[in-house]
């Protein structure tokens, strides 16, 4: 079972990485829960597996509706961090974007749940791979508009 994000996206907001910062504890409150209640997910999934295996329909069926149930709360989750205007990128790591400009260009704000602030961006389509340190939107040329996160922001 993977943690990637295959719910509908939500919908956009523009943060300053001041406004994405305020946001994160609420967000990480709900981003703890829903890393939570994946791996509740995950265990009832194996279990169902497991069962299946062995032929015992009547536990399958069991842990099939306790899985359902499960499934239905995570999406509740995902719907609460949707609703603050980011996203969620992974249910295991509890990765979220933030959408965001800098230099008249879309960026992504990045934080994952254990990160104490955010501390990274990364370009719309470079993923959590291309990651780089906030303080890098400095040394980037910028355009005739003012950069949404400055030095005194980073």
């Amino acid at each position: 079972m993977a943690g990637r994000q295959n719910r509908s996206t939500p919908a956009r907001r523009v943060f300053t990485l001041e406004e994405a910062e305020r946001a994160l504890p609420l967000v990480r409150r709900i981003v703890q829960d829903v890393v939570d209640q994946f791996g509740v997910l995950a265990d009832l999934v194996n279990q169902r597996n497991a069962y299946a295996e062995r032929g015992n329909h009547a536990a399958v069926e069991k842990y099939s509706n306790l899985a359902h149930v499960a499934a239905g709360r995570l999406n509740e989750l995902i719907d609460e961090v949707h609703s603050i205007g980011c996203e969620l990128k992974d249910w295991e790591t509890g990765l979220i974007d933030f959408r965001s400009e800098h230099a008249g260009r879309e960026i992504y704000l990045c934080w994952r749940l254990g990160e104490s602030h955010i501390a990274h961006w990364h370009e719309l389509h470079a993923g959590v791979a291309g990651r780089q340190p906030i303080a890098s939107l400095d040394c980037q040329p910028s355009a005739s508009q003012e950069p949404v996160v400055s030095s005194a922001d980073a």
